[in-house]
């Protein structure tokens, strides 16, 4: 018992260190779409591999519209096999099966197999199909994605957020349940060689059936990685994680915040709740307030209202200080930091009325400052 304890605390202290090494994260239910928890869900930033997701989604349509069949044979172009790596190898001239594509993808995060799809999805041209990506993408309700290419190689105006790339990976699950299959192989053999899935949470996280990794030198590392426990499927995404450690890390507290919120695993109530389909937080409890004057900067009581704006949760200190200096800076007002009952350091505005708490999170959200009003 007494090691089962020590290793949590050290996990726990861990955690903690990892709050500033990356850049944005959420946890939700796949199938109701409700947040569960989020760092700067909102802000954009470089998906990398995770771009194959969409790619992946327009195949599997492909697919379920009779356009291409899993034992059809694709092409290779020149074009392809001169994608950067991470590659399979292919010739050019050579076939590949759809089947065999997908799991190129899924599993290995083949560039060369992702232009291999593209090109025979949208008449042989790559910028014609990260086109239709991005039409695509629109439709299904992604608000701040643009794809430049179908892998995810580096390109300054491809970019997309952590809700975005949620709310993808849901549209995946629910329009083509029957291809998920794909995201959850450990390993995959072609031509003579063995291929390992980078999601380390398929081998080390109880329940996990999915997703995708991504990594380039400017969007550091990130995850999509799914669970199921107890009839309940929750998903996680880590963007720009400093390393493979810290994005495995990252998203298995994810998902551990997560089931904890929803009452599977340790019972933990979070404040950050809100829903995909509203723009207003579903979270009508907040947590109480757990200031300490160590812990609170610039404390101004305002008697106006009783109505609030967070500005984040973080689970490191100073990280929590410098979203608090940039949001007096934006806003004119005087925030807190206030940690909760579970560690994380919350910034936030009290005693607002109504309109000034919409107010304030308007200019903080134009400001790319990602909060929400609680009551």
């Amino acid at each position: 018992m007494k090691r089962v304890f020590a290793f949590f605390i050290s996990l726990f202290i861990l955690n903690c260190a990892y709050a500033q090494d990356y850049k944005a994260v959420l946890v939700a239910d796949i199938d109701s779409g409700h947040v569960l928890y989020q760092e700067n869900a909102n802000q954009l930033n470089y998906p990398a591999s995770l771009t194959k997701i969409m790619t992946l989604y327009l195949t599997f349509d492909a697919l379920e519209h009779g356009r291409l069949h899993l034992d059809d044979y694709l092409i290779v172009s020149q074009y392809a096999t001169d994608a950067q790596p991470v590659k399979l190898g292919l010739t050019a001239g050579s076939k590949i099966t759809v089947e065999d594509a997908i799991k190129a993808v899924a599993v290995h995060s083949a560039n060369d197999v992702a232009r291999v799809l593209a090109e025979n999805l949208k008449g042989g041209k790559e910028g014609s199909f990260a086109a239709m990506m991005t039409r695509v993408a629109n439709e299904i309700g992604l608000q701040n994605t643009n794809f430049e290419n179908s892998s995810g190689l580096p390109n300054d105006d491809h970019m997309s957020t952590a809700r975005d790339i949620a709310l993808l990976s849901m549209a995946v699950y629910k329009h083509f349940p029957q291809y998920w299959k794909y995201f959850g192989i450990k390993s995959w053999t072609y031509d003579g060689k063995t291929y390992t899935n980078g999601n380390r949470l398929l081998a080390s996280y109880p329940g996990c059936d999915g997703m995708k990794t991504g990594f380039t030198n400017k969007s550091k590392y990130s995850l999509v990685a799914t669970a199921k426990r107890e009839g309940r499927h929750l998903i996680a995404v880590v963007l720009g994680a400093e390393n493979k450690d810290i994005r495995a890390s990252v998203a298995t507290r994810m998902l551990n915040i997560g089931f904890g919120k929803i009452g599977i695993g340790s019972a933990t109530n979070y404040s950050s709740a809100q829903t995909y389909h509203t723009s207003t937080p579903a979270s009508s409890n907040p947590v109480a307030k757990y200031a300490t004057p160590s812990q609170t900067t610039n404390v101004v009581q305002h008697s106006s209202g009783s109505v609030g704006v967070q500005c984040g949760a973080f689970s490191a200190y100073e990280t929590a200080q410098r979203q608090l200096s940039k949001v007096q800076s934006v806003t004119g007002l005087a925030p807190q930091i206030q940690q909760n009952e579970t560690g994380l350091y919350r910034v936030r505005i009290n005693g607002l009325t109504e309109s000034a708490a919409q107010n304030a999170k308007n200019t903080a959200y134009a400001n790319g400052i990602d909060c929400y009003v609680f009551h």
